[in-house]
C-alpha cells in the first residue's frame, strides 16, 4: 500500500488506529504511542523506524488538542501542571541528549517490567480498596525521571508519570488532564529538531490518517476521563498498564 495516496481507503486503517490509541490516552493518560506503536508495526507492517516516527510527529498535535480538552473540561490541577513542567521538560532534554550513545533497548525493558508491577498494584489498589484521595508529594523528581525515560526510550511518559501520581492518591481525573497537558511541552521540546527536518510530504499517508484519528478522539477522551469515577478509573488504568507494559516485556524478552 502507497502511504503517499489520500484516498479513504489508503487513510481509514490510520484514522482507526490513531482514533483508538488517543481515545484511550486521553480518557487514561497513557499509552497513545504504546498502542500506536504495537498497531502499526504488529498488524499493519510498517517498518518500526517509521512507525516511531509518525508517531512521534502526530503527538506533537494530539497532546495539544487533548491538553485543551482537559482544560475545558476542568481536568487540569494548575499547581501540579507547573509542579510537573519545567522537569519533566529538562528530564526530557537530558534524555534526548545523554542516551544518544547507549542502548536505550536495553534499560526499556526493566522499566515495563516496573510498570507492569505497578499496574497491579492500581488494579488491586482500585478492585478491592476504595480509593482514598490525597494530595501527591513526590512530584518534581517524578517530572524528570518521566521526562528523561520518555526521551531515552522512545515513550514512557503517561506510564510513568500517571501511575505514580495516582499510588501517590491523587484525584485520578486531574491527574490524567494534568499530565496530558505536559506532554505536549515535552513532546514540543523532545522532537523539535526531529520535526525541522521532516518536510510537508511526510504529513500524508499513514502520519495524515494518525493525525486525524488522534485530533478526533482527544475531545471525547478528555469528556470520559471527566466522567469516570475515581474508582473506575484505577481500574482501567492499572488494565492498560499490565496489558501494555507486560507486552512489551514479552516482546524484548520472549
Amino acid at each position: 500500500m502507497d502511504l503517499s495516496l489520500l484516498s479513504i481507503e489508503a487513510l481509514l486503517p490510520f484514522i482507526l488506529v490513531g482514533f483508538a490509541a488517543q481515545l484511550v490516552d486521553g480518557a487514561l493518560g497513557m499509552a497513545f504511542g504504546v498502542i500506536s506503536n504495537t498497531l502499526l508495526v504488529a498488524v499493519m507492517g510498517v517498518p518500526p523506524a517509521l512507525a516511531s516516527q509518525r508517531v512521534h510527529v502526530v503527538e506533537c498535535f494530539t497532546t495539544a488538542t487533548s491538553g485543551i480538552s482537559h482544560l475545558l473540561h476542568g481536568n487540569i490541577d494548575k499547581q501540579l501542571f507547573l509542579r510537573l513542567l519545567l522537569p519533566g521538560v529538562a528530564g526530557g532534554v537530558l534524555g534526548a541528549y545523554l542516551l544518544t550513545s547507549l542502548d536505550a533497548s536495553v534499560v526499556k525493558p526493566f522499566v515495563l517490567l516496573y510498570l507492569t508491577g505497578i499496574g497491579l498494584y492500581i488494579l488491586a489498589r482500585g478492585l478491592f480498596y476504595p480509593p482514598k484521595l490525597k494530595e501527591a508529594r513526590l512530584i518534581a523528581p517524578l517530572g524528570l525521571v518521566g521526562g528523561f525515560l520518555d526521551a531515552a526510550g522512545g515513550g514512557g511518559w503517561g506510564p510513568v508519570v500517571t501511575s505514580n501520581l495516582l499510588i501517590q492518591g491523587a484525584d485520578p481525573r486531574k491527574v490524567v488532564g494534568t499530565v496530558n497537558a505536559v506532554e505536549f511541552f515535552l513532546t514540543l521540546t523532545v522532537s523539535a529538531t526531529f520535526i525541522w527536518h521532516l518536510g510537508f510530504a511526510d504529513l500524508a499517508g499513514a502520519t495524515l490518517g494518525l493525525l486525524i484519528g488522534g485530533l478526533l478522539a482527544a475531545p471525547i477522551g478528555a469528556w470520559a476521563a471527566k466522567h469516570f469515577p475515581p474508582k473506575q478509573m484505577l481500574i482501567l488504568v492499572g488494565t492498560v498498564l499490565i496489558l501494555t507494559s507486560g507486552f512489551g516485556v514479552w516482546k524484548a524478552w520472549g
